[in-house]
């Protein structure tokens, strides 16, 4: 008996040894993790005032989510209900390459926190997350059923990737191989290129930039502006690249895009600096109380709205993954509720629709068909 004890309990290290092993063997191997910045991209960003001891630190004081808070969502997580829709999401995709283009400012949204903008002219992909999986695995968070694919395929001729962070679900390594030779040049927070130059993009056709840096471009202006979450795509590379929200300006518009991020005061001192916004696109969904510093509640997605000065607001972040134990539904539910007390005012467009931004208002209940 003690002999098949000791036998059980090695061949239990040993199974725990051979998954630490292959997960660290994955993690360092798998172009899809990316590659964290070294040599003389480590050395630039260290000199960045928002860089401290351990990598970039928010502005406000932040708990990114203590490790046993986040445990105990757990069982949550596995037993949550309504957490994907039970039908087929409507998807209005318009062939992108016969797409007019005008004087005109042009919304698509393609999911969670993916958009196309037409401003001035050029084309704008922000966050292409537009593969399947959020996960450098198959077997992690899948997209919910469309009823028309993402046409990737349809996307050409585009003058700027906007990214706010290296997460999966904003940093799609799939989507990136796919796009990458059609894309003019990619912008990005401080660091994050490093992970484009591994998967194939030249150094020459990447920008990166520090909270409050700008970049012009053929005659629009990309601020990179505070947000308050971290980074990190592998075992040890938290917080080794920025992670940022963006202000765009032509002559005409202002534009803004939370990324991911809890609330606070920089809303407030963006829209000081920049304000008022014609459009905000504002991070709502993904959230929970023990993540709360670093996603916001729907509730705060609204005063984060009213902060900026938005004229039109659009709740982002959902209608793609379930990364929380939430219903899918209840951001925007909690959303709507609230921005309709507070008479701030939104647009709704469906997965794929593509709107004038001032011309058109759109805001059908498309959700529904999903439930």
């Amino acid at each position: 008996m003690k002999k098949l004890l000791v036998w059980i309990g090695l061949s239990l290290l040993a199974t725990i040894l051979i998954l630490i092993g292959g997960t660290v063997f994955f993690m360092n191997t798998s172009p899809q993790i990316g590659q964290r910045p070294e040599g003389a991209d480590l050395e630039r960003i260290r000199l960045s005032s928002h860089y401290g001891a351990n990598g970039f630190v928010n502005i406000t004081e932040t708990n990114t989510g203590d490790i046993w808070e986040v445990l105990k969502t757990l069982p949550s997580m596995l037993w949550a209900k309504n957490t994907s829709p039970l039908h087929p999401l409507p998807a209005a995709f318009e062939d992108q390459s016969q797409a007019a283009i005008d004087s005109l400012t042009y919304i698509t949204w393609y999911g969670h926190s993916a958009f196309m903008i037409e401003l001035d002219g050029k084309r704008i992909l922000i966050d292409p997350m537009l593969g399947h999986v959020a996960a450098p695995v198959s077997f992690g968070s899948k997209r919910f059923a469309y009823q028309n694919e993402i046409p990737i395929d349809q996307l050409d001729a585009i003058d700027v990737v906007l990214l706010s962070h290296d997460h999966y679900d904003h940093l799609d390594y799939p989507t990136i191989l796919r796009l990458k030779d059609k894309v003019r040049h990619f912008i990005t927070p401080l660091g994050v290129g490093s992970h484009l130059k591994a998967w194939g993009v030249a150094p020459e056709n990447i920008t990166e930039l520090d909270w409050w840096e700008e970049s012009r471009r053929d005659g629009i202006r990309y601020t990179a502006c505070p947000a308050r979450h971290f980074s990190g795509r592998g075992l040890t590379d938290r917080d080794a690249t920025q992670w940022a929200s963006w202000v765009l300006q032509s002559e005409a518009e202002k534009i803004y895009f939370s990324g991911d991020g809890g609330y606070g005061t920089h809303f407030a001192e963006i829209a000081d600096k920049f304000g008022p916004f014609d459009f905000a696109m504002l991070e709502c969904g993904q959230y929970n109380p023990a993540w709360s510093n670093i996603h916001m509640m729907p509730e705060e997605t609204v005063q984060a709205g009213l902060d900026l000065k938005a004229r039109l607001s659009m709740p982002i972040h959902w209608g793609a993954f379930s990364l929380a134990p939430h219903a899918w539904t209840e951001p925007i539910t909690r959303f709507t509720k609230a921005a309709d007390r507070q008479k701030l005012p939104y647009v709704l467009p469906t997965i794929g629709q593509r709107f004038a931004l001032g011309q058109q208002f759109p805001k059908s209940l498309w959700w529904l068909q999903g439930v």
